[in-house]
């Protein structure tokens, strides 16, 4: 039987890492997500399962342990939040391009620069566009629930495994800091089985050396590297969307958010329900794969959509290329580590959308 355990958000990344059969973390601390570190130096999972915990120097150091690791085929993980997202940037572009697997967690605050420490959204751009350089793309998971911050930490790793690509959990403060109950499922064995073909485990009888590199001088082979990275890219958008449906069937108006604004905007739909608004919700799971599709459907059915997030207006962009003008589209967002209210969500779609 699982066990039911009450756990912040971190916490549950974090026991998620050990249960589900991490073999290395490196970090560096920073609010609000320094709870995964602490959590993993607190249970000693070296103990558990022979799980590595280092806090390295700094995030670039961090990322740059993640990148020699996973190299090796081990599955590796780290966590910061926005700023020290950022300063991770060149190296995530390198294990992107270098086609390595790993997971990264980032517990998004407030920006820009240091900003603040309370929860935002505005690291969509970031996760989903590419943070770094070049025509990469990350698989970014948004968990809802503290529940979900335990069970993306299996779907991360089995996804970046699965296509040889890192893998975010794009969380925030909020979700990172509060406290729900957890169903814990039970420890997953190290991973040993699995196509190590690309692993640098040094050279054998049957085969060469293996070389990890996102380098390449020859713009030729370079060019033809980023083909076979895009058809990858295709290969996630066909086989890897995600998202969760609230009330859409005989919608008027459809709500579309993630992470902790789509909690917020499921109690404005249940407002506006009351009212006798038929509102809709649609919450993205995947941000990269986006549920292009979906959206297409739906606004052939509804009047409008309001988005909502805690940004100036980032998920928005990728909402309005889904359904082509079709219908009106608007946004709703708090900045700067300001939450918003289901009350001021049902509002403003009345104000924007629905009067």
């Amino acid at each position: 039987m699982n066990e039911l355990k009450l756990m912040k958000g971190n916490e549950a990344i974090a026991e998620g890492a050990i249960r589900a059969g991490a073999d290395a973390y490196f970090g560096y601390p920073i609010t609000p997500q320094s709870e995964v570190m602490e959590y993993l130096m607190a249970e000693r999972p070296e103990k558990r399962t022979g799980m590595v915990v280092l806090q390295a120097e700094s995030e670039v150091a961090s990322i740059n342990m993640v990148y020699g690791a996973a190299g090796t085929g081990k599955r590796v993980m780290t966590s910061s939040s926005s700023p020290g997202i950022s300063l991770m940037q060149e190296g995530i572009s390198y294990i992107a391009g270098a086609e390595l697997p790993c997971l990264i967690v980032n517990v998004v605050r407030g920006g820009p620069g240091l900003g603040t420490i309370q929860p935002s959204q505005a690291d969509y751009f970031q996760a989903t566009k590419g943070g770094g350089h070049g025509d990469y793309r990350l698989i970014v998971l948004a968990p809802a629930s503290v529940q979900e911050m335990f069970d993306f930490v299996f779907l991360a790793f089995d996804l970046a495994f699965k296509y040889r690509n890192p893998a975010m959990i794009l969380s925030d403060g909020l979700i990172g800091q509060m406290m729900e109950k957890v169903e814990l499922k039970p420890q997953r064995p190290r991973l040993t089985e699995f196509d190590q073909s690309w692993v640098t485990t040094g050279k054998t009888p049957d085969r060469e050396r293996n070389i990890i590199t996102s380098l390449d001088l020859d713009p030729a082979r370079q060019e033809k590297h980023n083909i076979h990275l895009q058809e990858k890219y295709d290969r996630m958008r066909k086989e890897e969307v995600r998202y969760e449906e609230f009330m859409t069937e005989d919608a008027d108006y459809l709500l579309v958010a993630y992470g902790s604004s789509s909690r917020i905007s499921q109690k404005a739909m249940q407002l506006g329900r009351e009212q006798g608004y038929k509102i809709g919700l649609l919450r993205p799971i995947t941000l990269f794969p986006f549920p292009v599709e979906i959206l297409e459907e739906l606004a052939g059915r509804v009047r409008g959509i309001l988005c909502v997030e805690q940004s100036s207006g980032q998920m928005i962009e990728d909402v309005r290329l889904a359904v082509h003008d079709q219908i009106p589209v608007k946004h709703f967002g708090r900045m700067g580590g300001m939450t918003p209210s289901p009350e001021e969500v049902l509002e403003t779609m009345i104000d924007q959308l629905i009067k």
